[in-house]
């Protein structure tokens, strides 16, 4: 029994111990960072005000959306069907045109490798005959005709002015 009397009274004087120990701690930060906590918690409290009344915002925006025609939860069955059948249709329509795009595609392709084995062969029939195959690619020269050489008229501004022009006239 002398036991449980000395645990009853050893007990409160470590709550008290604790006790004392923590309201010198509080007691302290409070002494030395009072003022930054108060307007720290004034600071969150107007945050959390300004943030709940964007979010009640928010869903009501969400939930005008939702009850608006537009919306997808108060439909007409028959509007979903008729917006999902003209969806389809376009659809349709689209994979068509790319159809027609591919085949014009596939037709240019053809005629291009067409073309490149015709030309395969004629350089390869010419180079039978004994005949350059580069020979019917080339592209026949344009030839010039010389200029005359004309007399030079003393005097002749022109020609006192471009003294080139007499040379090329002579460059046959």
């Amino acid at each position: 029994m002398e036991r449980d009397g000395e645990q009853l009274s050893a007990r409160p004087a470590l709550e008290t111990e604790g006790l004392r120990f923590l309201h010198v701690t509080v007691g302290s930060l409070l002494a030395t960072y009072g003022w930054y906590i108060v307007f720290s918690c004034i600071v969150l409290y107007v945050l959390f005000q300004k943030l709940s009344t964007r979010l009640r915002a928010l869903r009501q925006r969400q939930l005008d959306r939702a009850a608006a025609p537009g919306g997808t939860r108060n439909e007409e069955p028959d509007v979903v069907v008729k917006r999902q059948e003209a969806l389809a249709a376009a659809r349709l329509k689209m994979q068509e045109e790319l159809n027609a795009q591919v085949e014009k595609h596939k037709e240019k392709l053809r005629q291009l490798e067409e073309e490149r084995r015709r030309q395969k062969i004629e350089m390869w029939d010419s180079m039978q005959e004994g005949k350059s195959y580069k020979g019917s690619a080339r592209k026949p020269q344009v030839t010039t005709p010389c200029l005359v050489m004309e007399e030079r008229v003393p005097g002749d501004p022109v020609a006192e002015a471009h003294p080139l022009v007499d040379e090329a006239k002579g460059s046959c």
